[in-house]
């Protein structure tokens, strides 16, 4: 048997998708994508820690989730509880290999509109808490030297979308800060992606659409495949860049779209 076709045989005896054994840390977890998310990430066979504010909310995604999920609350915009969230997770649960950085808000006003707090706002918790939260985790996985570490962009960071230039400014950072931790990280086999969504179908996306007919059509009609993602495409995407069959694959953004930021 070649050196080839051995490598293929042992690949095929092995499941590269599968997530068994890996802990995973999806910050925002309790609903919306990061629960879906969360639900693949499970499917996949990895254990799961979900954080959030709202503890009723966490406790229902639990129970959902099931035996291989838990919980911490936490408020991502405090920096300074960041370090201790780590440092109780791999203390109570055991090392983190992936991190999910899901938690995120926007915020949709004309930029003329915008207060420099309103701004600072989305910066904090789209921008400043994700980094922390990375590089907390990004340290222990450095000197493991293994880990994956996920971004949540946008199709904001592809290109200009009107009323939300601070969210817009917040996911163009995070893509950049995934080329730029990349050249750090990856010498030491911890992998740095984002997924981008394009118009995922959740019942806060329907109703702002809904609410907005013009800007409904145009997104439909520049979606090459007709349709809105579900959230899951969104989970499977992120399984598969934290996964054994994405191991060559570091500094990237994949957008997650049906064709939507390649449409016209």
């Amino acid at each position: 048997m070649s050196e080839l076709q051995e490598g293929i045989s042992n690949q095929d005896t092995r499941n590269v998708f599968s997530l068994t054994g890996k802990l995973a840390l999806i910050t925002g977890g309790g609903s919306g994508i990061g629960l879906n998310i969360a639900q693949c990430m499970v499917k996949a066979g990895a254990s799961v820690v979900i954080t959030g504010r709202r503890e009723p909310v966490l406790q229902e995604a639990v129970a959902l989730l099931g035996e291989k999920a838990h919980y911490f609350v936490n408020d991502i915009t405090d920096l300074k509880s960041l370090p201790a969230l780590i440092k109780d997770i791999e203390s109570e649960i055991g090392e983190i290999d992936i991190l999910i950085n899901n938690a995120g808000i926007n915020m949709k006003k004309h930029a003329v509109e915008v207060t420099d707090e309103d701004f600072d706002k989305i910066i904090q918790t789209n921008l400043h808490a994700v980094f922390s939260i990375t590089r907390e985790c990004g340290k222990r996985m450095i000197d493991r030297k293994r880990g994956s570490i996920i971004m949540i962009t946008s199709m904001a960071a592809l290109y200009g979308i009107d009323r939300v230039v601070a969210y817009t400014a917040s996911k163009s950072a995070v893509g950049g800060m995934v080329k730029a931790l990349a050249t750090e990280f990856s010498p030491f086999n911890v992998r740095i992606n984002a997924v981008a969504p394009g118009f995922i179908e959740t019942p806060m996306m329907l109703t702002a659409m809904n609410g907005d007919p013009s800007r409904r059509d145009k997104a439909m009609d520049r979606t090459p495949m007709g349709i809105w993602g579900k959230p899951d495409d969104i989970g499977w995407a992120a399984v598969f860049l934290a996964s054994e069959a994405a191991k060559f694959i570091t500094g990237v953004s994949l957008p997650v779209d049906g064709g939507n930021s390649i449409g016209f």
